[in-house]
């Protein structure tokens, strides 16, 4: 019988916590948020023995224990609340050996929770580059926990760590040592704190002491008492956590004196910082970026043509079946025309977004995507924002909803109000069925120089004009909004490092899967809901284009087919569906649109991407090919009253940069209210996005008819 165990994982930034994770999970994992906030929260499962199963907590990375953002909150919470559902039985402190004085200091504090604690040394590899050697045993006495070497992305040391963790849940460990005497630096009151607070050591009770209104679970009654305790006792929090971290780097220098030997006491330069001279230039750097870009967006096409071709061709056999089996009538076209029909609108681009977001985690775990922030530092500067501001927009082009939150990281607060209100302009996953289809259907596939695909050319095109655009809106803001506030970026290059394969491909499987689950129910729901409006309509008017078209058969015979696909038209025309796409039909008209992109404009507010299944619904309805065309083929032959194309490449890239610059996703507007908070600015945001998303694709509709 397996017993119930959680372990947390904890350390800084880029220390190896999240490779680890995948390590000990692997596909035994999902994503939720801690309760109340919107934070992120990675758990899973590991099976450390026969019979101990773990639940393992992926706690977000920090420096210190003293929380500086909303990230680092969720830490403290989980670590200072006795009674918190996510308090681990054993923490996992992950620590960067070839930066471990700064790690030490963590690690240290975790100790004097008194929660058994084992340190697992991470970039060995690193650390031997530098000339440092480690003594793991001698450290282990000085500590008095655990420690070892582990490498998570080769799977090296994890036996040797299960085996310890194993044998803790067994065992009930002695209190740790203290690492540094709190009652020196503070008083004989902190057991007070300790007592009334019910935590298990004084230095916890330091803790609540230092930020008591700020954590939740501490009573009112409580803050009350602990509020005169520190007034009588002349508490001031800045002298002692000073006092603090001055008693543990010296006890830490002692501990790195008598465990660690530099070759060399000027530090070695490793492979990173040679790489970092080219890839860091001012010049070759940008240009690489500009390389490693080109080389996403073509492989998105490329790549992921043949997956694409196969589904739709999959689509296109089941749809011939179902309709060849089945009688024609009503439930027939509801299945191949309402269902699916919107769930091959959701398949067809799942492989583009796994390629999209493997790509994403190639650069993520090789240590490029922060070489990113750091070369795009300057440009962010000249628009007003911080270089924190640029992992936002970067995340932006996964989802703008986590982009957002992470936008918490930066302290000032008009840069973080800046990097909320442009994120949504940087192009999401959400937007990539929009484009490659639109971009499939009027830009040409063919190789300039014989080897640059002119449609992934155009799609990286869309991308950065989403990022440039987002800096001409950041300077325009920053010269409205005045603030005197000033802030610096400061930031830790994580050594490059081969990706680990098996991290990218469960990334992958767990976005397909994700954008499956999550889009899909929304585009499946919303295909049916408007195969209904577009099957129905008022009766007498549904029953008047009944009347005609029986009659124009019945009179040319020989034009059968014809004239039942001019009726089907004519049906959807005016359906519920074709009346709200004429209804706003006026206004899109000057933008090269007709009734029906109308009805995709307004489903897809929902969510961008619906704007595929809806097409693919509007287009099926009444369908007389009996699902052998692909939608590709049914918009190419879409024809206007006057016989022109509908699709023409005036009406393909007005449509393309509406959806660059449009804010087409109500979960974006919830999370933008939720994180300022107030209607204002999402209000503000919708204005001027669509206003700019208008006028864009109105001028170059007219450039280009």
């Amino acid at each position: 019988m397996q017993r119930s165990y959680t372990i947390a994982l904890v350390g800084n930034p880029n220390s190896g916590k999240s490779s680890l994770f995948n390590a000990l999970t692997g596909l035994n994992q999902k994503v939720g948020n801690f309760p109340g906030v919107t934070v992120d929260k990675k758990t899973g499962v590991s099976k450390i023995s026969d019979t101990l199963s773990a639940s393992v907590i992926d706690l977000p990375g920090t420096y210190s224990l003293y929380p500086k953002s909303a990230d680092e909150q969720v830490t403290y919470e989980v670590l200072l609340n006795q009674k918190n559902a996510d308090r681990p039985d054993l923490i996992i402190v992950i620590a960067d050996a070839s930066n471990l004085k700064r790690n030490l200091l963590f690690c240290s504090q975790i100790m004097d929770l008194k929660i058994p604690v084992v340190i697992a040394l991470t970039m060995m590899d690193i650390a031997r580059q530098k000339g440092i050697t480690i003594d793991t045993e001698g450290m282990e006495r000085m500590m008095g926990v655990p420690v070892m070497a582990i490498n998570p992305r080769k799977n090296k040391g994890l036996a040797k760590l299960k085996k310890t963790i194993s044998d803790m849940s067994e065992t009930r460990t002695a209190p740790l040592p203290d690492f540094i005497d709190v009652e020196s630096i503070t008083g004989p009151w902190i057991e007070e704190i300790k007592n009334i607070t019910e935590q298990d050591s004084n230095y916890a009770a330091l803790h609540i002491a230092c930020n008591y209104t700020e954590l939740k679970h501490i009573n009112a009654a409580n803050r009350i008492h602990i509020n005169a305790i520190l007034g009588e006792n002349k508490f001031y929090k800045s002298k002692v956590q000073a006092c603090e971290i001055m008693m543990r780097y010296k006890k830490i220098d002692t501990i790195m004196q008598q465990c660690t030997v530099t070759d060399s006491p000027m530090k070695k330069m490793v492979i990173s910082d040679r790489i970092d001279k080219l890839l860091l230039h001012p010049l070759w750097g940008n240009l690489i970026l500009l390389a490693v870009l080109f080389l996403l967006f073509q492989s998105i096409f490329w790549l992921a043509r043949y997956p694409m071709d196969w589904i739709q061709q999959l689509f296109a056999y089941v749809g011939s079946g179902i309709s060849s089996v089945m009688q024609v009538g009503l439930l027939q076209d509801l299945l191949v025309n309402g269902l699916l029909a919107g769930v091959s609108g959701i398949m067809v681009f799942v492989p583009q977004i796994m390629i999209l977001f493997g790509f994403i985690t190639i650069l993520e775990d090789s240590g490029y995507m922060a070489r990113i922030s750091f070369l795009t530092d300057r440009i962010m500067r000249t628009a007003g924002l911080n270089g924190r501001s640029v992992m936002p927009l970067i995340s932006g082009m996964a989802c703008a909803v986590p982009a957002i939150m992470a936008a918490r990281t930066i302290q000032n607060r008009k840069e973080r109000l800046i990097t909320i209100m442009v994120t949504p302009l940087m192009s999401c996953s959400a937007r990539l069925p929009v484009y490659t289809m639109l971009i499939a259907l009027v830009i040409p596939n063919k190789y300039l120089l014989g080897f640059l695909n002119l449609q992934g050319l155009v799609l990286m095109g869309l991308y950065l004009l989403g990022f440039f655009m987002a800096l001409i809106v950041s300077k325009v803001m920053d010269l409205v909004i005045k603030t005197k506030d000033r802030s610096f970026f400061l930031m830790e290059l994580p050594v490059y490092r081969a990706p680990r394969w098996k991290n990218v491909g469960i990334t992958m499987i767990e976005k397909g899967k994700i954008f499956i689950r999550d889009v899909g129910k929304v585009i499946i729901i919303l295909s049916l809901i408007l195969w209904v409006l577009a099957a129905f309509g008022p009766p007498s008017e549904m029953r008047a284009v009944d009347r005609k078209f029986t009659a124009l058969i019945q009179q040319n015979p020989e034009q059968k087919e014809l004239l039942q696909h001019e009726q089907a038209t004519a049906k959807l025309e005016h359906s519920f569906a074709g009346m709200m796409g004429k209804g706003i039909e006026p206004m899109i008209r000057p933008l090269g649109y007709d009734w029906k992109i109308g009805i995709a404009l307004i489903t897809s507010f929902a969510a961008r991407e619906v704007f595929v299944g809806t097409m693919a619904t509007l287009y099926s309805v009444g369908d007389v090919s009996n699902g052998t065309q692909t939608l590709e083929e049914k918009m190419q032959a879409a024809r206007r009253p006057d016989g022109t194309p509908v699709y023409t490449l005036a009406a393909g890239l007005s449509l393309l940069i509406f959806y660059v610059f449009a804010m087409q996703c109500m979960s974006t507007l919830a999370i933008v209210k939720r994180e300022t908070p107030s209607w204002k600015y999402p209000l503000i945001q919708f204005a001027y996005m669509f206003v700019l998303a208008y006028g864009s694709a109105y001028v170059v509709f007219q450039l280009f008819k």
